[in-house]
């Protein structure tokens, strides 16, 4: 990461970390602290103190907030907002000059009484303060793989949730796109995948206790900073939370001592579609279907219906599309006084998809304040509320791709028709004017309020210096409430169908109590230890009712009434839920470091579930790491262009309990008789559907991380390298039973995994300051390789769930094709009796006869296990800065890999080949036509799609994209905004995802090659992923909501 920027950006980052640490610098005296004796003062006396008066700043500009401080002294004063300062010093006094981000200046005050000081930027800050863990430590010192990201970097990219601003950002973790709705969440990795059913998520840490709602919950603009814990040694210390890897955030708090500052930020902007999904026009879609027509034994054949016309060229997503708005507002107040600060703000976030009636909204209040009282006691609460609204989850693409482009919406007086009747199908009319019309009558929408507090009280003790306690409470609060209505005759080609109504409402209340003792003390210069002890106990309590209903009687009740349905109003059991669950835990930690050479850390925790079978409930793991600051030593000391080398090893044992809770009592499942009385229907029983299981325990990861540290060119090149090692076993897998057992499936811990990974991240300082120029650039790449070690009772495989040994735990299972049939290709007859020359050609892999000729055709036996990991992914970025403008790029990278697209393949009916409905653009077989891709239309099929037709949705998911290009100019160095008290006016403008490079799958179809939507979503294909609906998803491209190219105007005010 990258800490030289120039003042103009670098402001908004560190101002508060500045005026904080100039705060508890110059205002850091007890408000009982006693007078200095006499007798002490004494030789001080007969000298008289001066007013020294000043300016600090940087090549840009004042430093505003800059400490200036009496060496050895508790006083001190902090730069206004023109960077000037008064301070009353002896002539032998000698002031340090400092500010976060810069080179401390030392003056010696003499018979000077003006001074005028320029602080230089560091180049790479080794004293950098990081969030571990119950607990901060320098850059320098740690020991575990830690990675940081500002929020000022995150607010780079203008996001619903700081997750898909961190897409690329750092090196190990892997931020995927489940669906691309607004508001949706993203599915986050660090390290790869470790478990089969148990969670993969890693562990949120807000403002120091554990999260459980979800990131768009969080606003961006309110996070100072995320810290990532990626490896065991660093994660241990969060015990069977922790599994998965841990990101710490922190959100903006005050600065002790000065004085209030507002802050306004805000973006405006519009977005449209990066690409149109790529259906056929017209005329092609004529040719294509007259062509299909032709095909011997196939699956042609369909003629114009009345509706449609081969002179007709209807394009169905210009009048379905429209221009989505996006805007943001971001307001806070922060300061502090002596021994306290506070930090209040509030925020709007409103988004349109593309898409009509879908959107986000977001109401966010943030608030937090600490305040010492004497020398011993401080106390504090911090707030994030959220408010938040999402709408129009009902509209589906299918609609509109899978119209005909041959039928017109309009009749001949120039009306919206109601319904298109094409070859075989009637299919509902959807356009942007119909869908808002019918906004009150069609609508699905989740309303939910979000808060999380926390509330601290730490004590020092008097009598030990450096030991303390703290106490941490946590109190939170999440309901989500989902309605669903659909109007009579909406969405139907029945004018008449009944309506129906459905209501799901989610409440999860959370509260988490620690225990924190600590002791942190330097010994004689060189020896640093900081211990942690904790003591934790958290209970968490989930329920879910649901209710629904058909035939409302008044379309105007929506889904508010479904008491007063007429036809089958239904609670149903399996969509009721409610569970509680506890943990608690203990932990202990020791960090030592001698002369910021040597550094150890060592930590055991110990955690409780209730989660888990009794005698397997609790389990304690180790981690431990070692540091060595070889840059520190003798014989590097004269190697001046050497700044910083650290090596870094750590090992560590984490467990994971993410299931549901439960899980260890088994299941019981209700199902119909076929017997009853007349008047109430038929009796209803119970059935043992899952096993109970009393030695269900733990799922045990172990994790080896080597890693290097660097720092050269007086940070003007820095950067990391790592490698790890991590094993899982014991794995909490649902294991199937045979059908003649009478129960479907029982919990056991079973199989192993294994992530091994290599990460690179580099930044540099390309020009520093010259003739005005700054320019850095930074970028980081990964390669993690995951592979399922072993399944329960030393079976290979479970096809059912698509896992197989030997392989990662997401792959392909299925024919793999390797080409299509031509005109006197041998065993056509043999390998697909009744085949057609066109059909797609598939690999054969049984046994062959004596003379080279295969035994059978082609069966289930030939489907192939196909791996999908990529080869690198990673993430660039670059800055530049001239005077007040400022320009910056941030980019992502995917090397090899496979991306499914079931617009492509059989699970999206639009690449048919036969003319029922509308048609993906393809290049097709034809007699002039060889060396086609996709099959001859018509031909040989399998459910109405091109037999083996799931393997034309396989593209190499390779890219290089742009993710933002931001132009911006700060206005505050104009004496005129000078003269208003503002101390940063900066307007920008960014374009978000303005274009791909280096990608097949963008070559082919012209759509982001980044994933939409999940495997067993049936809102965005026509049939879900055989073998990846149950306990096994995948990402894949479907038919969601369109990427977008966004360009929005930005401020960001300070005053």
């Amino acid at each position: 990461m990258d800490y030289s920027k120039s003042k103009s950006t670098m402001k908004g980052v560190v101002l508060a970390l500045g005026i904080a640490c100039a705060a508890s610098n110059a205002f850091a005296v007890s408000l009982a602290a006693p007078p200095e004796s006499a007798g002490v003062n004494a030789p001080m006396a007969v000298q008289q103190k001066v007013t020294v008066t000043g300016n600090v700043s940087d090549a840009a500009g004042p430093l505003i907030g800059a400490t200036i401080k009496v060496k050895g002294s508790s006083t001190g004063v902090v730069a206004d907002m023109d960077g000037n300062f008064k301070i009353q010093a002896n002539p032998s006094d000698v002031l340090e000059i400092s500010y976060i981000g810069y080179i401390t200046q030392e003056v010696t005050v003499g018979n000077k009484t003006k001074l005028t000081i320029t602080l230089e930027e560091e180049k790479h800050n080794l004293n950098e303060v990081v969030v571990i863990g119950y607990g901060t430590q320098r850059r320098e010192a740690v020991t575990g793989s830690v990675a940081n990201v500002s929020g000022a970097e995150l607010n780079q990219i203008a996001a619903t949730n700081a997750a898909q601003a961190l897409q690329g950002r750092v090196a190990g973790v892997l931020m995927t796109q489940t669906s691309s709705k607004p508001g949706a969440e993203m599915q986050i990795r660090i390290r790869g995948q470790r478990s089969l059913n148990a969670s993969n998520d890693p562990l949120i840490v807000l403002d120091g206790i554990p999260f459980m709602g979800q990131l768009s919950d969080i606003n961006p603009g309110d996070i100072k900073s995320m810290d990532i814990l990626k490896d065991a040694s660093a994660t241990a210390i969060y015990g069977s939370r922790g599994a998965n890897g841990v990101i710490l955030i922190t959100t903006v708090k005050g600065m002790q001592g000065s004085p209030a500052k507002v802050s306004y930020n805000a973006y405006v902007g519009f977005k449209t579609v990066f690409h149109k999904y790529p259906m056929m026009s017209g005329k092609k879609y004529a040719a294509m279907r007259k062509y299909a027509a032709t095909a011997p034994n196939g699956n042609g054949g369909f003629q114009n219906s009345l509706d449609e016309s081969d002179d007709t060229d209807t394009d169905w997503q210009d009048l379905f599309y429209r221009t989505g708005i996006t805007h943001s507002h971001d307001v806070s107040i922060s300061g502090g006084t002596q021994g306290g600060s506070y930090s209040f703000g509030a925020g709007y976030y409103h988004d349109e998809a593309v898409i009509p009636t879908q959107g986000y909204d977001r109401i966010s209040i943030r608030g937090n304040f600490d305040q010492s009282v004497g020398k011993y006691f401080r106390f504090g609460l911090s707030t994030n509320t959220s408010y938040r609204e999402t709408k129009g989850n009902n509209i589906s693409m299918y609609n509109v791709l899978a119209q005909s482009p041959l039928a017109s919406p309009y009749d001949e007086n120039g009306n919206l028709k109601r319904t298109i009747k094409l070859a075989m199908d009637e299919m509902f009319v959807l356009t942007k004017d119909v869908a808002e019309s019918l906004k009150d009558n069609w609508m699905n929408e989740e309303k939910g309020l979000g808060t999380y507090n926390t509330m601290f009280a730490e004590v020092k003790c008097p009598w030990i210096e450096g030991l303390s306690y703290r106490i941490n409470v946590g109190l939170n609060y999440r309901s989500s409430k989902q309605g669903v209505f659909t109007g009579t005759g909406v969405n139907s080609a029945n004018a008449s169908t009944i309506n129906s109504a459905s209501v799901q409402q989610d409440i999860t209340k959370n509260w988490v109590v620690e225990n924190l003792l600590t002791y942190d003390r330097t010994f004689a210069e060189k020896h640093h230890v900081n211990f942690t002890g904790l003591y934790s106990a958290e209970q968490t309590t989930f329920e879910r009712t649901y209710m629904s209903g058909q035939g409302i009687p008044a379309e105007y009740f929506q889904y508010y009434n479904i008491g007063a349905a007429t036809q089958n109003l239904a609670v149903d059991p399996t969509r009721q839920n409610y569970w509680q669950s506890g943990l608690m835990s203990w932990m202990g930690r020791i960090m030592y470091t001698y002369d910021n050479k040597y550094m150890i850390s060592a930590a055991v925790r110990g955690d409780g579930s209730s989660r888990l079978a009794k005698g397997h409930q609790w389990h304690t793991y180790p981690a431990v790491s070692v540091g060595w600051n070889i840059s520190r030593e003798s014989f590097l000391k004269d190697v001046k262009w050497i700044d910083n080398i650290k090596l870094r090893v750590g090992y560590g044992e984490t467990s994971n309990q993410s299931i549901d809770p439960y899980s260890t009592l088994g299941a019981l499942s209700s199902r119909p008789y076929n017997f009853g009385p007349d008047n109430t229907g038929f009796y209803r029983g119970y059935y043992v559907s899952t096993l109970p299981n009393e030695e269900l325990g733990w799922e045990y990861s172990s994790t080896w991380n080597f890693g290097v540290d660097f720092s050269f060119f007086s940070g003007r090149l820095n950067g990391t390298m790592e490698y790890y090692i991590q094993n899982t076993k014991d794995l909490l897998l649902g294991v199937s039973l045979p059908a003649t057992s009478g129960v479907g499936s029982y919990m056991a811990n079973v199989g192993k995994t294994r992530n091994t990974g290599f990460e690179f991240s580099l930044n540099g300082i390309i020009l520093d300051n010259k003739n005005g120029w700054t320019w850095d650039a930074g970028i980081n790449f990964y390669y993690n390789h995951n592979e399922l070690v072993e399944l329960a009772s030393g079976a290979k495989e479970d096809v059912g769930n698509r896992w197989f040994v030997g392989h990662p735990i997401d792959v392909i299972y299925d024919y793999k094709k390797i080409g299509l049939w031509q005109e006197g290709d041998p065993y056509l007859e043999v390998l697909e009796p009744g085949g057609n020359v066109g059909m797609i050609k598939v690999e054969y892999t049984g046994e062959y006869d004596a003379n080279g000729k295969p035994v059978r055709q082609i069966n289930s036996e030939d489907m192939q296990v196909m791996d999908m990991e990529p080869d690198l992914v990673g993430g660039f970025n670059t800055n530049v800065y001239y005077k007040g403008f400022d320009f910056s790029l941030i980019g992502a990278f995917q090397i090899g890999g496979t991306l499914i697209s079931t617009l492509h393949s059989s699970n999206g009916y639009l690449n048919a080949l036969t003319g029922r409905r509308g048609q993906i653009d393809v290049d097709y077989w034809t007699e002039t036509n060889t060396d086609a891709k996709y099959p001859r239309p018509g031909g040989i099929s399998s459910s109405d799609n091109p037999k083996y037709g799931s393997t034309l949705g396989y593209f190499d998911a390779g890219y290089l994209k742009v993710r933002a290009i931001t132009i911006g100019y700060d206005f505050a160095n104009l004496k005129a905004v000078k003269d208003f008290g503002i101390s940063k006016l900066r307007a920008y403008f960014t374009v978000q995802n303005p274009f791909v490079l280096f990608s097949p799958f963008t070559n082919e179809c012209g759509l982001d090659p980044e994933t939409n939507t999940l495997s067993n979503d049936s809102s965005t294909m026509a049939v879900t992923m055989e073998g990846y609906t149950g306990s096994h998803t995948l990402p894949v491209v479907g038919y969601n909501t369109p990427a977008t190219r966004n360009f929005l105007f930005g401020i960001n005010l300070t005053f």
